[in-house]
């Protein structure tokens, strides 16, 4: 596999807080970005990357969970069955349509983040309607951690990073390493 063009922007950086467009056209250029998007997120080790993340403020995301969590002991919900096997995936403007009321905390970090994880709480279940790369447009319920994975890749569209769920108590142990981070990055990124 070829190295990706594309480059990871980080915590300081605008474009990470700002809010996505919707995507209108599945098209040839809209399928090279989403390869080259997959690339960059193996090249990272990353298990998801949302446009914002590559620069551009476009409702897309690409998601590829291990296939170790397949073997998981739970039952998988209808969105588990259906996604998990064509991993990776490319998602065309995202969202989240409903969520339960049963909640889990688990420690997240983020390529745009680098070396910080924190406690966040999201729920257990989404219902998420989606198209496909390949135009199908899908509306399913997800859980365990594919709908962790994909709250996570849906907030950068809304322009939010993990960091911006804390509670202030774990927002609190993890400022100073996210003022070092901010002040490292932009010396080297210009902003």
């Amino acid at each position: 596999m070829t190295k990706s063009k594309l480059e990871i922007k980080y915590y300081g950086d605008p474009v990470l807080s700002k809010i996505s467009s919707n995507i209108d056209t599945i098209n040839d250029e809209l399928k090279e970005l989403a390869e080259e998007m997959i690339k960059a997120m193996h090249e990272y080790d990353g298990i998801g990357l949302a446009a914002p993340q590559i620069g551009l403020n476009k409702k897309l995301i690409t998601i590829n969970l291990p296939n170790d969590y397949i073997q998981s002991n739970t039952p998988l919900t209808p969105g588990e069955a259906l996604l998990l096997p064509r991993m990776p995936i490319v998602c065309i403007n995202p969202e989240i349509i409903s969520s339960n009321t049963e909640t889990s905390t688990t420690d997240e970090g983020c390529l745009s983040v680098p070396e910080i994880y924190a406690p966040v709480t999201r729920p257990t279940k989404v219902t998420v309607k989606t198209q496909l790369i390949t135009g199908e447009i899908i509306h399913v319920e997800c859980g365990g951690f594919l709908a962790r994975v994909v709250q996570h890749e849906i907030d950068h569209l809304l322009g939010k990073l993990f960091i911006d769920r804390l509670d202030p108590v774990n927002y609190k142990k993890v400022k100073r390493k996210l003022d070092k981070l901010k002040k490292k990055l932009s010396k080297t990124r210009g902003f």
